[in-house]
């Protein structure tokens, strides 16, 4: 089976047993890979984000993180660690899509296998909105910004009064 006829990675929740309204990868995710559809929501994007996990697109993962961060990430070790997952399923706990002028927050859980067993990695995510697409702002990498810089999004601000908040 091809995968743009496989159910889509976002779509399986192994804490849910709600199996009847599962999308197809090619009805889902994949416009958002193939670069045709942008998330119109940081949960979509978190969504498209995990699938580009599960199907190992580094590239897609790099481009969707703020683009000031981009070139600070190893697109090998995401590439690995993708490939080296046996993943299981995606949970969204919570989304709350305002936060301020521009940020957003999704608590979620990836669910991976292991020889003892499928665990979860549970993380609350922050995004930002740029020119009208949602980022996802990695926590993870490691800048040299003040908190008196402008801000890493481009919004103008002082980095302390918008993605600082997220990122201390």
């Amino acid at each position: 089976m091809s995968t743009s006829m496989q159910t889509c990675p976002c779509q399986i929740n192994p804490t849910s047993d709600n199996l009847s309204t599962l999308l197809a990868y090619k009805d889902c995710c994949q416009p958002y890979h193939d670069g045709i559809n942008k998330a119109d929501t940081a949960e979509r994007l978190m969504r498209t984000r995990y699938s580009a996990f599960v199907l190992v697109k580094p590239d897609y993962i790099v481009a969707t993180t703020v683009p000031a961060q981009q070139n600070f990430l190893d697109i090998k070790a995401i590439e690995s660690w993708a490939r080296e997952t046996d993943w299981a399923g995606l949970e969204i706990v919570a989304h709350t899509p305002k936060l301020g002028k521009r940020h957003a927050q999704v608590d979620f859980k990836a669910y991976f296998n292991t020889p003892d067993g499928t665990q979860a990695h549970q993380e609350l995510s922050s995004f930002v909105k740029v020119n009208e697409r949602w980022y996802f702002l990695d926590p993870t990498v490691s800048m040299s910004v003040t908190q008196k810089q402008p801000c890493i999004c481009g919004s103008g601000e002082k980095f302390k009064r918008c993605c600082g908040v997220y990122l201390s």
